[in-house]
């Protein structure tokens, strides 16, 4: 699938060759991100950054889209999300993706998955991995409160890493079918109170207002939006003595990496499935795929194409 001057279109397009691990798309998901990227017209690569698969040897897999350089001082240092480097070379963004039949990628991007989930459904160990990495950044702990403001994929993410850290958690959402979603995730819907970290996950300007009230003085507001436009801070927010947490991707742990963590985690909660993929779509429906997951009022949470 790639987005040609006539619009979002299969098309064919030689087998990727060279050096890696081949791998058999079973799904891709379509992220925030992805319906930026095609509003910018025509791209030179293929999209899809959210991908599950099988290789050659049957193994089924997610990928880890990042390729840090490994040797500059933020690889060095540990923070291999923040390589100097790495925004040109992530699958889906900079290079192919994986909305395609097969993808070609480097062996260290293989993620096994954890016996029983599907290798479509490993799809959403990305967009986990996104809201494990935050709820991490910000030391959400058990016996903390925390609020979710904004309930897309990545939202809603959040919420399941702070309920798996035992974190107490409420969601504010837009629409109807996402306040369910959380829900069934064991939100409550209706924040009220002072909260001890607030995700903000929405990405406006009244987004962060909103989060900056629910805040208590003193305690943890994580960016975890992606920022396409300016955004402002109300004024005086600084009274809070708010602590200002972004969290970009995702990376390596003292002892793992946080994709690996994503999928053991999705593994062990399969509501996440069900609850979070609203639709699927074959390769050749990628254009509608595409309309259904821009329009949130049609109850679209997360959109899955299925070579």
């Amino acid at each position: 699938m790639r987005n040609t001057e006539r619009g979002i279109e299969t098309v064919d397009v030689p087998a990727p060759e060279g050096p890696g691990s081949r791998v058999r798309v079973a799904g891709a998901g379509i992220c925030g991100s992805d319906l930026h990227l095609v509003s910018f017209g025509p791209l030179p690569m293929t999209l899809g950054h959210e991908i599950g698969g099988v290789t050659d040897d049957g193994t089924p897999v997610a990928i880890w889209p990042l390729v840090p350089c490994g040797s500059c001082d933020r690889c060095l240092a540990g923070e291999v999300q923040q390589c100097r480097t790495v925004t040109s070379t992530i699958y889906g963004v900079a290079r192919d993706g994986g909305m395609a039949d097969e993808i070609v990628v480097e062996p260290s991007c293989l993620v096994p998955l954890p016996p029983g989930l599907a290798p479509a459904d490993a799809a959403l160990v990305e967009p986990l991995a996104c809201g494990l990495h935050g709820i991490r950044r910000a030391g959400v702990a058990a016996g903390q409160r925390v609020a979710v403001v904004g309930a897309g994929p990545i939202g809603l993410s959040a919420l399941a890493a702070a309920r798996a850290a035992g974190a107490d958690v409420d969601l504010l959402a837009r629409h109807d079918h996402q306040r369910l979603a959380g829900e069934r995730l064991g939100a409550g819907v209706s924040p009220k109170g002072e909260y001890d970290t607030v995700v903000e996950a929405a990405g406006t300007t009244s987004a962060v207002a909103t989060a900056l009230e629910l805040l208590r003085p003193g305690g943890t507001l994580l960016l975890l939006a992606s920022y396409w436009d300016p955004v402002t801070f109300p004024a005086f927010f600084s009274m809070k003595e708010p602590v200002l947490v972004g969290a970009q991707t995702h990376g390596a742990g003292a002892t793992s990496r946080v994709i690996d963590d994503a999928a053991a985690l999705l593994g062990a909660t399969p509501d996440l499935v069900d609850t979070l993929v609203t639709h699927r779509f074959g390769l050749d429906d990628a254009a509608e795929a595409f309309r259904v997951a821009a329009d949130r009022r049609a109850g679209a949470i997360k959109v899955v194409i299925e070579p």
